[in-house]
């Protein structure tokens, strides 16, 4: 009895290894599941069945059937530090990143044999020519104008593959020591001219202001005499010591001269 089992059993064994061993790994490459932000493209004795796969599960035939994935999501993408002389003759470092998205996965797959890279290496080249042929005043003040531009040429570089670039955005501009004193300076000189301006704009307001109150009290004598009353007022207010001021003429009739001159006036009334 036990003699029978003996084929038996190594049968079995045998049935087991070639299952684990060729069997179930090709039923599960037969099975592929591919997620909400990706989409498969199945090639079928190396041809492309002409169908975008995807999300959800699919069926491969074994041995015929290939599936690539590709992640439809936006990707970020950063470009290093590069150095690149400015319109100018200014060395300067620049870094960017750029966001783009796969919006036709099969040209993606069948166009470019690594799309990322591709992207990667004309940004960076886009990047270099754009930023060279600006002058660095540009690149400092108009930094949105010159993102749009990049975006546009790796943009229209990129269809072919079916990529889309959203965006590019230059995140760090790193200029050389000497320049970011030289631009302090400039900066520094440029505040204090504004304020000089600033200065002489308010004088010269207040002279205006001056003219047309004086030519305001000239038609109201009374007036002067009001404002001086509540100068005096402001004055007694901050302190105990009050300082009137009073005309010359009032005390020249108490000087030799004065006195001279009213004995003058005096014969003069007798004479007429």
């Amino acid at each position: 009895m036990f003699d029978c089992l003996g084929p038996l059993t190594g049968f079995a064994i045998f049935f087991i290894i070639i299952f684990f061993s060729f069997i179930l790994p090709t039923i599960i490459s037969m099975i592929k599941i591919i997620n909400q932000y990706e989409r498969g493209i199945r090639l079928r004795l190396g041809k492309w069945i002409g169908k975008i796969e995807g999300p959800g599960l699919v069926i491969l035939i074994p041995f015929i059937d290939r599936m690539m994935v590709v992640d439809i999501r936006e990707i970020p993408m950063n470009l290093p530090s590069q150095e690149i002389i400015t319109a100018d003759n200014i060395t300067i470092r620049v870094s960017a990143v750029v966001y783009f998205q796969v919006v036709e996965p099969d040209k993606a797959v069948l166009k470019n044999q690594d799309y990322s890279n591709s992207i990667f290496q004309i940004s960076q080249t886009t990047l270099r020519n754009v930023v060279g042929q600006s002058e660095l005043d540009e690149i400092l003040q108009q930094r949105e104008k010159i993102n749009e531009k990049i975006r546009e040429i790796v943009d229209e570089n990129t269809q072919r593959w079916g990529v889309k670039v959203n965006l590019v955005e230059i995140k760090d501009i790193e200029l050389p020591e000497s320049l970011q004193k030289a631009m302090a300076k400039q900066a520094e000189a440029e505040r204090e001219r504004r304020a000089k301006i600033i200065s002489a704009e308010a004088e010269y307001q207040a002279a205006q202001k001056l003219i047309e109150a004086a030519n305001l009290i000239a038609t109201q004598p009374v007036s002067l005499q009001l404002r001086f009353f509540q100068l005096l007022s402001d004055i007694s207010s901050k302190g105990s010591n009050l300082v009137i001021p009073l005309p010359t003429d009032l005390f020249k009739m108490f000087s030799y001269e004065g006195l001279i001159d009213k004995k003058n006036n005096n014969k003069d009334n007798k004479i007429v």
